[in-house]
């Protein structure tokens, strides 16, 4: 016969079983996000570090190279039990949090991440402040189910991914026939 548990202390052990993990932003080192996303993955926990390709330039050469969508940002997918874990693993800084807690990023803000750096498209980051306009789905092209808002800047007509808790919009030109409304 195994031993049972008092009630009262397997409630805890349940609700913790049943939280879901949930994707966060953590803050790193300058740098230091291609170490970070290597170790947590060595850690076990499921880490996501959009990047990009770009041609780099010397003085005698050019290179293509891949670099960060986000400087120092990396995406973690844990339960809060999990969060001391990812504070010891070197280069992180913080995670991205309001008023002292760490800020879950909806999954859609993820997966618009994803289609992104896995298109063709044009892409530039801005931390500026972006007024309101229509929100906009693609329905044609590599990006096919991205959504955002959209903007016009410099007589371009652009799509704006915002990820919010970070206070970062991801801009890239897009053609208009792409796109339906919301």
């Amino acid at each position: 016969m195994t031993p049972s548990l008092p009630p009262e202390e397997i409630k805890p052990l349940l609700k913790e079983n049943q939280i879901a993990p949930k994707w966060y932003a953590i803050y790193t080192h300058p740098r230091a996000e291609k170490l970070v996303f290597t170790r947590l993955g060595e850690s076990g926990i499921e880490t996501f570090l959009p990047l990009i390709q770009t041609i780099r330039k010397w003085s005698d050469r050019k290179k293509l190279v891949e670099k960060p969508l986000l400087s120092s940002y990396v995406f973690v997918k844990v339960k809060p039990k999990e969060f001391p874990l990812v504070y010891r693993t070197t280069g992180v800084v913080k995670f991205v949090s309001f008023e002292g807690q760490p800020v879950a990023i909806p999954q859609n803000q993820i997966d618009n991440l994803k289609l992104l750096i896995n298109s063709d498209a044009e892409i530039e980051v801005t931390g500026e402040s972006i007024a309101k306009g229509d929100n906009v789905e693609v329905v044609s092209g590599s990006l096919i189910g991205l959504t955002g808002e959209l903007i016009k800047v410099k007589g371009k007509k652009r799509v704006v991914v915002r990820i919010d808790k970070l206070d970062q919009n991801i801009v890239i030109t897009i053609p208009v026939t792409f796109l339906r409304k919301v």
